[in-house]
């Protein structure tokens, strides 16, 4: 078998039509026995599926997708696990765990406004989100604050970063992954507090930032735990609490939620990012500006 998933800089691309990489895993008794990066050449939206057929890819793992994406990997014989997001190399051994699970099903609160920067329908859940990481995406609140400025502002820097929370507790680390991060200063692919960081430093330098929750992932909001029947949500009679699945929202594209509560009728889940309220702390350095 072989699994592709939408890939840039080690982590899952979220535009399926915009990817320019694919990385390609070959699967024998449910463990992949090697993986490689191939170009999509720059092809729009329909030749990418025929360009994974041609790869003979079984499954697509991704983050946005529109429609007609959809059908045509489906025409193709792709079968798709959309709305994944972060590491690629854990998204892929979650998926033959069976542990990577994407409910799709539409519902019609609007959950975006919640949780993210409600740019949903441009199929993502916050900028150009976890291109980056667990660290790294824009939380809560992004796009309504003044514009940083800075030298950096505008361009693709390159960082090594490690985040931890107050504890000591490392959550977070692209020297484990050995592979700096990039993403474009200023441009909402950050979390405020750490694009405000890496604006004015020099390459070569480290610094060490705390951020309260408002410059990361925000506050966790309420109004983004609600429950629905489950009569109603197709496949959700099998999931269990402190699952993690996905859901569409109003304008059919995926969104990840924790189930917090279920019973025999109804299924409570909440879609507050899972470091929202949190206080985060980031080793910083800037090793490279574009």
């Amino acid at each position: 078998m072989k699994i592709a998933v939408t890939y840039d800089n080690g982590n899952i691309f979220q535009h399926f039509g915009k990817t320019e990489f694919f990385k390609v895993y070959q699967v024998e008794d449910n463990r992949v026995v090697s993986s490689e990066v191939i170009g999509s050449n720059g092809v729009g939206h329909g030749a990418l599926a025929g360009l994974l057929a041609g790869q003979s890819v079984d499954v697509l793992i991704c983050g946005g997708i529109g429609g007609g994406a959809q059908a045509a990997l489906t025409e193709a014989g792709v079968k798709l696990c959309s709305g994944a997001e972060g590491d690629a190399d854990q998204a892929v051994e979650a998926y033959l765990k069976g542990e990577l699970v994407s409910v799709g099903a539409n519902c019609d609160h609007h959950h975006g406004e919640g949780h993210s920067c409600g740019d949903h329908e441009d199929g993502h859940s916050c900028g150009h989100h976890e291109e980056g990481h667990s660290c790294g995406s824009c939380g809560g609140g992004c796009g309504s604050q003044p514009a940083l400025t800075g030298r950096n502002v505008g361009k693709t820097c390159r960082t090594h970063y490690r985040g931890t929370f107050n504890d000591g507790t490392q959550f977070d680390s692209s020297y484990d992954r050995g592979e700096p991060l990039e993403f474009i200063c200023g441009a909402g692919q950050m979390i405020r507090g750490f694009d405000a960081a890496v604006a004015d430093m020099e390459v070569g330098q480290v610094v060490d930032v705390h951020l309260m929750p408002e410059e990361a992932y925000g506050m966790p909001d309420p109004n983004a735990v609600f429950t629905v029947e489950i009569a109603q949500l197709p496949g959700s009679e099998d999931l269990e609490a402190g699952q993690q699945v996905y859901l569409s929202n109003q304008y059919g594209q995926p969104f990840p939620v924790k189930v917090v509560e279920k019973d025999e009728k109804t299924i409570t889940f909440d879609a507050n990012h899972e470091m929202a309220g949190k206080e985060l702390n980031f080793r910083i350095e800037l090793v490279e500006v574009k």
